[in-house]
């Protein structure tokens, strides 16, 4: 068993840790510096082991530190969790929320109901962190995360909200009028072709199309075109005037195409994938206002649904 005596000393290093600073996490934590740093000084004499390695403008993790912080950020997770629970019971959801979400996510599931999700429950604040790379929600002090399927860890308990997706290739009206439909991914070699750069890996996005037939055969190609953006939106903007093609999740040109400022091209090459989840730490002594959340885009996940099936059926009746 573990010594009672060193658990806040052991809470308040995980703080520290987060935060990387012993300023931002005395603020949080409404303690003065000196006390903080005092106790992290005092728990690493006990444990006879540095954690930190201070300097005056830095502040990092020894390898002994980030061992110990590896395993004390989930423990501590749970631990608050669990005491959440038991307060919440038979309260109205309320607190913070701290949610991390790619920008897609964002702009297709919390932007257009936000308004609605904190009308409901007027006690909850939600703060967004816009990330595309996959963040470790533990180690970040983050509450849940929202990303693709594909790219979850198979260990954190997933829940989806919203139904599968697929990659659509899409261009304005006058562009393809100018340049022609294209009937094959082949054909993408006469198009001009909008590419988007990953920020966290420099890597283009290549554009991956299935055969629609028996074969099934995969298809890859990397966008050949006068542009790339490391931003949907901008990527977006720049179809919109006409420039070339570019290839975006169905679900966020879908106002676009129902518009008719975008039409889609070769939807029968494009396979659905799994599409995006609420990710959190464990389902026991789920927080009432997690709860709320998740239940929240479950409800908006059906409207999704309703309106990507609509989508896919024109899209078809038109290629």
């Amino acid at each position: 068993m573990i010594d009672p005596h060193l658990l806040p000393a052991l809470a308040w290093f995980v703080r520290v840790a987060q935060h990387r600073s012993f300023t931002r996490a005395a603020l949080e934590m409404d303690v003065s510096r000196a006390a903080l740093s005092q106790q992290v000084k005092a728990l690493e004499q006990q444990l006879k082991v540095r954690l930190l390695n201070r300097t005056t403008r830095d502040m990092s993790l020894t390898e002994e530190g980030q061992r110990l912080y590896d395993v004390l950020a989930p423990a501590f997770s749970h631990i608050g969790q669990a005491v959440a629970s038991a307060g919440d019971q038979g309260k109205e959801p309320g607190g913070l929320i701290r949610l991390t979400t790619s920008r897609p996510a964002a702009r297709l599931l919390i932007e257009p109901h936000l308004g609605e999700f904190l009308r409901r429950y007027p006690k909850l604040r939600l703060e967004l962190d816009l990330d595309d790379g996959m963040s470790n929600i533990f180690a970040e002090g983050m509450d849940a995360g929202i990303r693709l399927g594909e790219s979850l860890d198979p260990n954190v308990v997933a829940v989806p909200v919203t139904p599968p997706l697929e990659m659509a290739i899409v261009g304005a009206p006058d562009y393809l009028q100018r340049a022609g439909i294209p009937q094959t991914p082949q054909d993408l070699s006469g198009h001009n072709c909008i590419a988007y750069r990953f920020t966290t890996s420099g890597t283009l996005d290549r554009w991956s199309f299935t055969q629609p037939d028996e074969s099934a055969r995969t298809v890859q190609l990397e966008p050949q075109g006068n542009a790339v953006f490391n931003d949907d939106d901008s990527m977006l903007r720049a179809a919109l005037q006409g420039t070339g093609l570019v290839q975006h999740l169905d679900l966020c040109v879908l106002p676009y195409l129902q518009s008719g400022q975008l039409q889609r091209v070769l939807s029968n090459w494009c396979k659905p994938f799994p599409g995006f989840f609420l990710y959190l730490p464990s389902r026991a002594q789920m927080p009432a206002k997690i709860r709320a959340l998740m239940d929240f885009l479950i409800e908006k996940r059906r409207l999704l649904e309703q309106a990507q099936s609509a989508l896919r059926n024109d899209a078809l009746k038109t290629d």
